[in-house]
């Protein structure tokens, strides 16, 4: 007996077999990587308080430097980077974006972000350093007081 009129059958359903199993592999990699993509965080570690103060440490380090330092534009390329890892981290986290501490934070990391988007090469003004200081202060107030 002679089977070879299944063979187009067979070969069809083979092609209908591995495009599904192949889909099915695709739609599980893009899950996966949707899920480890989900916490890109970098150095922040998800406790809200210590990554604050952690920022606030590298931004009073960048905003005290002196104009001629050498290591200038690496500490300004880290402060960058801690400011869009915390806002990435906390901006969409309703336990947190309602506390004082953090529409404080907030407030800082934009004037120092836009001064460095703006004016890159220029130094920070005095009264912009001052600002910024007074709102690190305020920061630190508020998260010792729990918020």
């Amino acid at each position: 007996m002679d089977f070879n009129f299944l063979f187009p059958l067979n070969l069809m359903f083979m092609k209908r077999y591995w495009s599904r199993l192949l889909a099915l592999g695709l739609v599980v990699v893009i899950g996966l990587m949707g899920c480890s993509s989900s916490n890109v965080t970098g150095s922040m570690s998800g406790d809200y308080r210590q990554d604050t103060l952690a920022v606030l440490d590298t931004l009073r380090t960048a905003v005290a430097l002196p104009e001629g330092s050498p290591d200038k534009a690496t500490i300004q390329a880290e402060a960058r980077e801690k400011i869009n890892e915390f806002a990435a981290r906390y901006r969409r986290d309703s336990a947190v974006s309602s506390l004082n501490s953090f529409t404080t934070m907030r407030t800082a990391l934009n004037s120092l972000a836009g001064h460095y988007s703006s004016y890159p090469n220029r130094p920070l003004p005095e009264k912009l350093k001052r600002r910024l200081e007074q709102e690190f202060k305020q920061v630190e107030s508020a998260l010792s007081r729990g918020g």
